[in-house]
């Protein structure tokens, strides 16, 4: 066993828990290849719907690994648990926002702009940038939640193709989640590989934007051949009765939509800049740039700054919030069971099955930090565990490299945790319902998208590594 094999093996044990079973490598990974297996053949072939599939999966899953049921279960349910503690909330207060700017007129308002000053060439270049400032600060389902409400709108009321402009603000969130701090991601990475935050954010920014040319707008084209789909009516705002006393200012509605943003990105610079943890400054903006206070706090402000500048009366706000809800129900238990699965997937320890079979490499510690995040990201259907994994295992690479290289592979580990989402990851799901497409489609469309950002950004940090 090499040096770094064990650098990288006493890193990994140090942080992980023991797995609910004793399976080798083999088995396990097996079992991994059989959940999966099985979720998708439930979907595709006998049209079970996806939380009860998930659900199977998990338990075929813990069943070829040979670990108790009881086990299994725990698991499933703590998975499915955080994951819509984190998550669910964020979704339906993302819906909540997403109705009162559809029945505000807001959403009206903003697509009536775009459409106006943005030619159909260029839309999907909009679509990309705009994803790419909102998704800055923001967890990727943070982010979809605030967007899906004008994709979908400008999908339809352009009559252009929803892979056209869908794809590209897909593109711009998932550049930002996994390249670009002051993203929660990266800045994970930065912190444990030490990196320096500078270098990093300028090299992120150098790699993202035509890692997003390729993978939004170009790879865009490409998708709307593949994908046939129209924006799912039930969960596409409709135009605003033109009863409406009157319309939100295009400028208060941008404000309430930004504000979330704001709050987060706010308390991310902070976070890097205030070093006396204590301090109140510190203190409120770690409470308000947290996503749960940040996306309520614009609720709160929508009420007024959409609803009441529409003529709303208080009752018909209540009734809007209280409609905003259903619609989402599904998808709150798809993307919790995606959770419950990913979570059976590391207790089980598929994760340490990966480390297993990479001691030994002899490759460019770029490529082995990417490597390493593609296999925690496949099988556990996690990019910000990818990422605080690997960046792990691989901090002892970064001890004699220079600040640039530093910063490098922490872009190398952030490539790496985007590759290919599929059915063990929670935003695959997210995806999936929003668009109102089936697992073939969303394989096709998104699966393909976050691999060619993962492969694209890849190659431009080894072109970096060379010429810096």
């Amino acid at each position: 066993m090499s040096a770094l094999s064990v650098e990288l093996l006493a890193a990994a044990s140090a942080t992980t828990t023991p797995p609910i079973t004793s399976a080798g490598d083999a088995q396990l990974a097996i079992a991994a290849l059989a959940g999966i297996a099985v979720i998708v053949l439930l979907i595709t072939r006998w049209k079970i719907h996806a939380f009860l599939a998930l659900t199977i999966g998990s338990g075929v899953l813990g069943a070829v690994a040979g670990a108790p049921l009881a086990k299994t279960i725990t698991s499933f349910t703590t998975g499915l648990g955080s994951t819509v503690a984190g998550v669910g909330v964020l979704i339906a207060l993302g819906a909540i926002l997403g109705k009162l700017l559809a029945d505000s007129g807001g959403a009206d308002q903003i697509v009536d702009t775009v459409l106006a000053r943005t030619s159909e060439r260029r839309l999907p270049w909009a679509m990309a940038l705009i994803a790419g400032l909102i998704g800055l600060p923001l967890f990727f389902e943070v982010g979809i939640v605030l967007l899906i409400p004008v994709v979908l709108l400008v999908a339809r009321r352009g009559n252009y193709s929803l892979m056209r402009v869908g794809i590209p603000a897909l593109a711009g969130l998932s550049v930002m989640h996994g390249l670009v701090p002051p993203h929660p991601g990266p800045l994970a990475a930065i912190d444990s590989i030490h990196a320096d935050l500078g270098t990093t954010l300028a090299l992120g920014v150098l790699v993202a934007l035509p890692t997003l040319a390729i993978a939004g707008p170009l790879f865009g084209r490409v998708a709307d051949r593949w994908v046939k789909v129209a924006p799912p009516e039930h969960l596409t705002p409709p135009r605003a009765s033109d009863d409406l006393e009157r319309r939100p200012s295009f400028t208060a509605t941008i404000c309430t939509m930004l504000l979330p943003v704001v709050l987060m990105l706010a308390k991310a610079l902070v976070d890097v800049t205030v070093n006396n943890k204590s301090s109140l400054v510190f203190r409120i903006f770690d409470v308000i740039g947290t996503p749960l206070i940040a996306l309520l706090s614009a609720v709160v402000l929508a009420m007024f700054t959409l609803g009441r500048a529409a003529g709303f009366p208080k009752e018909r706000i209540s009734t809007t919030v209280e409609k905003s809800l259903g619609p989402i129900a599904g998808i709150l238990l798809i993307v919790g069971a995606g959770g419950g699965f990913k979570q059976t997937l590391i207790d089980a320890g598929v994760g340490q099955m990966i480390l297993n079979w990479s001691d030994g490499w002899h490759i460019s510690p770029l490529l082995l930090a990417w490597l390493i995040a593609v296999l925690i990201r496949v099988s556990t259907g996690s990019a910000t565990v990818a990422t605080i994994s690997a960046a792990g295992l691989v901090a002892p690479l970064a001890a004699n490299m220079t600040s640039t290289h530093t910063a490098l592979l922490v872009l190398a580990v952030g490539a790496g945790s985007l590759f290919f989402s599929h059915v063990n990851d929670a935003g695959f799901w997210l995806v999936k319902e929003y668009f109102g497409m089936d697992v073939p489609q969303t394989l096709k469309s998104w699966s393909v998208m976050e691999t060619v950002i993962s492969v694209v950004a890849l190659g431009f940090v080894l072109l970096l590594s060379l010429v810096l």
